[in-house]
């Protein structure tokens, strides 16, 4: 696939458009250029934009048309023969429908998949005015100014742009999953229709708040962290008859990643915010432990 990944670097060389790796590096840069903005004392306004059933509406012939426009014709018949006279049918119980064609969407869960699904929206329209960040199905739009109604104003003239795309290239975006975090009361639209206007935003399972205090995703974090834990308490708590060592196992690998997912990110909030996690944390120890409720547990940096 050297010949898609040339397509895709030779889209890169806009500085303002940015394909990612790692779902932590997208936010960090979304997050560095809010802090530049904070601290220039500009207002920074974000529109976050989610397509609907992303991967589902690939149009397969507008993406064979801009696959035939990039790659050498050998790689080019290859890509086809992998997306058409593909067919599907479904099953209720014990019955089947006849198969019918598939006439749009990338194959989820391949490897081909996001980066046929990168090469057909490599050309969503920018504007020098703003930052694009996209990372597979998400796309964030930011725009800056001192004045916080030029900002606004910025990013409505680009949202105007890839209303005319997504029409050409039979997209949708979902208007009710779309976000706007602004530091202006000003409201941007797309579609003829206005973007709900959020103090926080979910961007790649991480919690973005206006002043990116992090507060909101801590809280969330921790909430899903009791969730999960309620559900394991039956195998890792007082009463399990595992071994402390597997329960530490299972401790590791199925709840710490929910809360250290970004943490070099979110690892610079307040105390007392990051106090909401080290609390959890301590009630699990005492748990698996079976230790008493009023057990002082020792932060060990090393452990």
């Amino acid at each position: 696939m050297k010949y898609a990944s040339k397509v895709l670097r030779l889209w890169k060389k806009s500085h303002r458009v940015s394909h990612i790796n790692g779902t932590v590096q997208q936010v960090h840069r979304l997050i560095h250029n809010s802090n530049n903005d904070l601290q220039n004392k500009h207002n920074c306004t974000a529109a976050f934009i989610d397509i609907s059933q992303a991967f589902d509406k690939v149009w397969h012939i507008g993406l064979l048309l801009k696959l035939k426009l990039a790659l050498p014709h050998p790689e080019y018949t290859l890509l086809r023969s992998y997306l058409t006279q593909r067919k599907f049918q479904v099953r209720h119980q014990e019955e089947y429908t006849q198969l019918y064609p598939i006439h749009a969407g990338v194959p989820q869960g391949s490897i081909l998949g996001p980066i046929l699904y990168t090469i057909f929206t490599a050309d969503l329209p920018v504007t020098e005015q703003t930052i694009t960040a996209t990372y597979a199905d998400d796309t964030a739009i930011l725009a800056s100014h001192e004045d916080p109604v030029v900002a606004t104003t910025k990013l409505q003239t680009h949202l105007h742009r890839p209303e005319h795309w997504l029409h050409q290239w039979r997209m949708c975006a979902n208007q009710s999953k779309s976000t706007q975090v602004t530091f202006t009361m000003r409201r941007v639209y797309l579609n003829g229709r206005p973007i709900p206007q959020q103090d926080t935003v979910k961007c790649l399972d991480l919690h973005l708040d206006r002043r990116l205090t992090w507060r909101t995703h801590i809280h969330a974090k921790g909430k899903e962290l009791d969730l999960s834990f309620k559900r394991m308490c039956w195998i890792i708590g007082r009463r399990s008859e595992l071994s402390l060592e597997n329960k530490l196992l299972l401790y590791k690998t199925i709840l710490n990643p929910i809360w250290t997912h970004g943490i070099p990110l979110w690892g610079t909030a307040s105390h007392s915010n990051i106090e909401i996690l080290q609390r959890f944390q301590n009630k699990v120890l005492r748990k698996i432990t079976n230790a008493p409720w009023y057990s002082r547990v020792n932060k060990n940096p090393s452990a």
